[in-house]
């Protein structure tokens, strides 16, 4: 269908935005020349647009001016929203808890479309852990978080999220994430070998408001000989600070058990 026109237009906003977009997509610096032809304006039409957007710290140019990249500070405006900010701060003393509890680091993620974006972390109490940048991404399909957040949705949000991914990976096996899904929800969390790091398991576990998953708390552990706490400890320990972080932003306390 086509789309319906405008009311309005902000020429010089629309092309801001199109540059921001273009970026945010973009998984390397981008010149101008390419800039210009992705949104399909001319150079001089973007210059200036690429100058304030850089001043106002939207945007900036990689060392030796090999193009330009999207600055967190739109992630920094949108932690600052009052849902996302107050879940930051109750779930913090929670994660601190865990972290000393499973001697490792710990981080707290939400659904951002196809991918999963990290909004809060916990560093390990020892020298040794893995841990997450905030604001880091990956896509739903292929971490513990995401699966966990995909298993507390109902069917219609959890097929409208799958439509979504398929649009960007084509290859997205269906079926084989839904079979997973169904597992992670019947038995309570997520334990999966991680595909980027040798020797960790993610282990995950999801805020819950109501029967819905708002966020995934998340435990990269790494078995170690120094450590007293083996993963199955560190499995309860997770579940028991989902459900205390569930219940302190007045959500529905997730499973504790294998109970859907």
């Amino acid at each position: 269908m086509p789309k319906a026109t405008p009311k309005y237009r902000a020429p010089a906003l629309d092309k801001g935005l199109d540059i921001i977009e273009l970026l945010a997509a973009a998984s390397a610096p981008i010149s101008i020349s390419e800039i210009s032809e992705g949104v399909g304006r001319s150079r001089g039409e973007i210059f200036r647009m690429l100058q304030v957007l850089e001043e106002r710290d939207y945007i900036s140019r990689g060392e030796g001016d090999s193009g330009y990249s999207i600055t967190p500070r739109l992630f920094r405006l949108g932690m600052e929203q009052p849902p996302v900010k107050s879940a930051v701060e109750t779930a913090l003393p929670i994660m601190h808890r865990l972290a000393d509890q499973v001697d490792q680091a710990c981080h707290l993620v939400v659904p951002s479309r196809e991918q999963i974006v990290v909004i809060a972390r916990v560093d390990p109490p020892g020298d040794v852990g893995l841990v997450v940048r905030v604001g880091h991404r990956r896509p739903l399909s292929q971490s513990a978080s995401g699966h966990v957040l995909l298993a507390w949705q109902n069917d219609e949000i959890r097929e409208r999220w799958l439509d979504v991914m398929a649009e960007y990976e084509p290859k997205l096996d269906r079926r084989k994430l839904l079979k997973e899904v169904q597992l992670i929800r019947s038995r309570g969390y997520a334990s999966n070998v991680s595909s980027e790091v040798d020797g960790v398991t993610d282990l995950s576990a999801p805020i819950l408001e109501h029967d819905h998953a708002v966020c995934a708390l998340t435990v990269p552990f790494i078995e170690r000989r120094s450590s007293s706490t083996g993963i199955e400890a560190a499995r309860k320990y997770l579940q028991q600070a989902a459900a205390d972080i569930s219940d302190a932003l007045q959500y529905g306390s997730p499973a504790r058990s294998g109970s859907a």
